[in-house]
């Protein structure tokens, strides 16, 4: 065992993690925490990095910010191998609004097994006020249109173009987090079908997400307590796909002094506000490394300098409340 995670034996895949930030307005501190993280569990196993762009939707996504996401995590001190500008890799393009064709292959085969159904339902049909809800929030759909008969799905095409669901199976689905433990969910009740394609064209991140890492040979995925509910959805994807599926961390939100969780929305803890308010790469990596329990005080490193102390045992369970006066 090497910082709280089991060695594999000889002849395994490499270690591979990625930073797969949405373009979509500068990183804040929360995301530059789970970059941290993910980089230390990659580079503390000789792992490399890949930096992939989830640009899905172009009404959200524009290029400064790709480019900014490079220049903040090269501002902490954080690299990669391929991907964005670096020129390196073979799984390219590594910008999601690039690989539709990829998606709609994998799509195709999906529908190939009859899993894949249209779904004409409006937002407010989805979020209706009586509309069970998954535990982060998200509508579970009742399935109102998986037994459309080919005449309704025509009448109801001609008024609006339908979205592509997948069904899901009367299943319970665990898997073993390798930093909370074993989850578990059951896909019918608390998931429900869910989309592959919105009704507009774009794929879905569920879709996207499994079949870029998989691509990608990613091997573990560090991101956010927030999309913990959405990994059974993703490995059944990756049963349905025959692709084999990376180990999943998930890391304990960042929350602001006063208790709410950050968003892109807070301008003043983003890192190009933190910057100007004069704080280093290494004054920044040093007060989020010792949020994560890697050290004693809160002094300035590198990241190349945490690799010894990281661990995943000494990382938080529980959502870490910024102190007031840290950034």
């Amino acid at each position: 065992m090497i910082n709280g995670k089991e060695m594999a034996p000889a002849g395994v895949r490499p270690v591979v993690g990625r930073f797969a930030p949405t373009p979509s307005g500068r990183l804040h501190l929360g995301n530059l925490f789970c970059s941290l993280l993910a980089w230390l569990s990659a580079k503390s196993l000789g792992g490399r990095m890949v930096l992939r762009m989830e640009d899905l939707d172009p009404a959200r996504s524009r290029g400064e910010y790709s480019e900014a996401v490079e220049r903040d995590l090269r501002y902490l001190g954080l690299d990669w191998d391929e991907g964005g500008t670096c020129g390196g890799g073979t799984s390219g393009p590594y910008e999601q609004g690039k690989r539709s064709a990829y998606y709609q292959q994998l799509l195709e085969r999906l529908e190939e097994k009859g899993l894949v159904y249209p779904c004409f339902c409006s937002r407010a049909e989805l979020h209706a006020a009586d509309a069970p809800h998954a535990s982060d929030g998200d509508p579970i759909y009742s399935g109102r249109c998986r037994t459309l008969t080919r005449e309704e799905m025509e009448q109801r095409a001609r008024l609006r173009p339908p979205a592509l669901r997948l069904r899901v199976p009367d299943e319970v689905l665990c898997f073993e987090d390798g930093h909370y433990g074993e989850m578990s969910q059951h896909l019918e009740r608390e998931c429900g079908d869910f989309i592959l394609r919105r009704s507009d064209g774009v794929f879905a991140y569920q879709l996207a997400v499994v079949a870029d890492d998989a691509a990608m040979g990613v091997t573990e995925v560090v991101r956010g307590r927030d999309l913990l509910s959405s990994t059974p959805r993703q490995l059944y994807l990756y049963r349905l796909l025959g692709f084999r599926p990376p180990v999943f961390y998930h890391t304990p939100l960042l929350l602001a002094p006063d208790g709410r969780r950050l968003s892109k929305r807070d301008g003043d803890l983003s890192l190009e506000a933190l910057a100007a308010r004069g704080l280093t790469g290494r004054e920044i990596v040093g007060r989020l490394a010792w949020c994560a329990g890697l050290l004693d005080r809160p002094e300035p490193a590198l990241p190349e300098e945490l690799l010894p102390l990281f661990s995943w045992k000494k990382v938080p369970h529980s959502d870490i409340c910024l102190p007031e006066g840290l950034f």
